[in-house]
């Protein structure tokens, strides 16, 4: 799989994903902001503005002629926003894409943001906030946040605070646009049975009078810890939700291919450490996952559960004993082969379609500056040796990078301390 990637004189990237025999093809826009880049005032804005994108252009007036216009394809839109990054994709057969491009791009370029609609998708907006806060799984990751990061861009909600989404105003919208959907950050992704020179000429027809504009940057994190720390969020739930997260490194760091491993060993797979001994040995959960969840200039490794809350007391002891014993000893040889394998395989399976290969290259061009193919991304994993995996454990299993937001049925957190804690 061979990408191809053109910078227009204005800085637009064009980024060609070939699939050869592929009867779908996606177009994919991105542009490099999202929570992270927000000020205090504008958070949220990010997240609201991907959802007035689609009310229309002066092309397609409103929202019905978009979406009809779209279903005329038989293509499938959506559009998604994260801490770095916001994306816009249409996905249909092979035949479709130029057309598709054509829609994507008038709305990415040409938005009206209408006000008769800005009150309708306010209310949606706040529904989806309260949805997130009913699902105390999802939850726990916004406490953990703010545990972390407190009052910064990296510690605040993608959705926004419930104050700001009811604030903002048409002005604000296009005043962020104006700032941030420049053409130095916007990438053009095509994933599908195109020719790459195709591709240039069709996303050059629409974006090469684009605006170049000023990149403006974020603010960078800065890491300040010294003790394990925790928040608990008091709710009546059936289950006690957790959500650990250590202070990682970012996601242009070499040891990343080894943080990934560590989070398989520890957390992917009905094999990996914690599903075994929290699931199949001592019963007190259903899900237990591990991950490295990295930015541009930060990164979190975590760990979540759902659990019983009259046990959680033995399982943060059964968690952390699970981190202490990769500080203390090598993972085998077949432990290794087993979990790279996976690893590998699911990588694989979730690159089979289009617009999972668009947004593989777009994650990877906004947040690692560069892109890897599959072939390249396993050879780094599986050069991952025992001994990287241990050396990166050391390095963040300590008390100045522990940290444990909690979502549940918990009226007294005191013993938190005592078992909060590497010994």
């Amino acid at each position: 799989m061979q990408y191809k990637k053109t910078t227009l004189p204005n800085g637009v990237r064009i980024i060609t994903v070939p699939m050869k025999g592929s009867p779908a093809v996606t177009v994919l826009v991105m542009t490099e902001t999202g929570s992270n880049y927000e000020e205090k005032r504008e958070n949220g804005l990010s997240h609201f503005l991907e959802h007035m994108v689609f009310k229309g252009t002066p092309k397609r007036p409103t929202s019905a002629i978009v979406h009809r216009d779209l279903d005329s394809l038989g293509a499938q839109s959506n559009a998604f926003t994260n801490t770095e990054f916001t994306g816009y994709y249409v996905k249909g057969a092979k035949h479709t894409w130029k057309k598709s491009l054509d829609i994507l791009s008038d709305l990415y370029l040409n938005p009206i943001l209408p006000e008769a609609d800005l009150e309708n998708e306010r209310g949606v907006i706040l529904q989806e906030i309260s949805m997130y806060e009913d699902l105390p799984q999802m939850h726990v990751w916004d406490i953990l946040g703010e545990l972390m990061y407190g009052d910064t861009p990296a510690g605040r909600s993608i959705a926004g605070t419930r104050e700001n989404v009811k604030n903002f105003s048409q002005k604000d919208f296009m005043e962020y646009r104006n700032k941030h959907y420049t053409a130095g950050k916007t990438i053009v992704i095509i994933a599908g049975d195109v020719e790459a020179g195709d591709v240039k000429k069709e996303a050059e027809k629409y974006f090469k009078s684009m605006v170049k504009g000023k990149s403006l940057g974020k603010d960078r994190v800065k890491e300040v810890q010294k003790a394990p720390a925790y928040k608990v969020l008091e709710k009546k739930t059936d289950q006690m939700h957790l959500a650990f997260g250590f202070r990682s490194y970012g996601a242009r760091d070499k040891r990343g291919p080894a943080l990934t491993m560590l989070a398989v060993i520890l957390g992917s797979g009905f094999s990996s450490r914690l599903f075994e001994k929290l699931r199949d040995q001592m019963g007190v959960c259903y899900y237990v996952r591990a991950q490295s969840d990295r930015s541009t200039d930060h990164g979190v490794f975590a760990i979540s559960t759902g659990i019983d809350p009259k046990r959680y007391e033995e399982v943060i002891k059964a968690i952390l004993d699970e981190c202490t014993r990769l500080k203390e000893e090598l993972v085998s040889e077949e432990e290794m082969k087993r979990m790279k394998d996976y690893v590998i395989g699911n990588m694989y399976l979730g690159l089979e379609t289009s617009d999972a290969l668009a947004e593989f290259a777009g994650f990877q061009e906004i947040i690692e500056g560069e892109i890897k193919s599959p072939k390249e991304r396993e050879k780094a994993l599986r050069a991952v040796t025992a001994r990287d995996i241990q050396k990166i454990a050391r390095e963040i299993f300590t008390n100045d990078r522990l940290n444990l937001a909690i979502v549940g049925d918990i009226s007294d957190s005191k013993p938190l301390k005592k078992v909060l804690i590497f010994k």
